[in-house]
C-alpha cells in the first residue's frame, strides 16, 4: 500500500497500482483479495514487434521482473526469460484472459 494523503492506494507484486485512493481497510482488503495467486495465472509479454506471447511469471522483486515463455512444462524445449524493469507496464506484460 502506498500512502496518499490521507489514504493510500493498493499496489500489486507487479508494482502496479489496483485502485484510486481509498482508507486502509479498503486497501488491504484488494490486496488480500488478489493474493499472491495472481502470480500464477498465465501473462501475455508484449515484444519488441509488437507480438505478443504467453508466459508466466518466474521471480519478481522491487526491482525487476522475470518472466519465462511458456513452455507447457516440456523439459526439452529450451527456457527463454525476458526480465522487465520494476513496475512493469500493463501495456506491456497483462494478464491472459480467456
Amino acid at each position: 500500500m502506498e500512502p496518499v494523503g490521507e489514504g493510500f492506494v493498493a499496489v500489486d507484486l507487479l508494482g502496479r497500482p489496483r485502485t484510486g485512493v481509498v482508507d486502509s481497510s479498503a486497501a488491504r482488503d484488494t490486496l488480500e483479495e488478489l493474493g499472491l495467486s495472481s502470480l500464477a495465472n498465465p501473462y501475455e509479454l508484449q515484444q519488441d514487434d509488437g507480438t505478443w506471447i504467453r508466459v508466466r511469471i518466474a521471480e519478481v522483486s522491487p526491482v525487476a521482473v522475470r518472466v519465462k515463455k511458456e513452455d507447457w512444462g516440456d523439459m526439452r524445449s529450451p527456457q527463454v526469460y525476458f526480465s522487465l524493469a520494476f513496475p512493469v507496464a500493463e501495456k506491456r506484460l497483462r494478464e491472459l484472459t480467456r
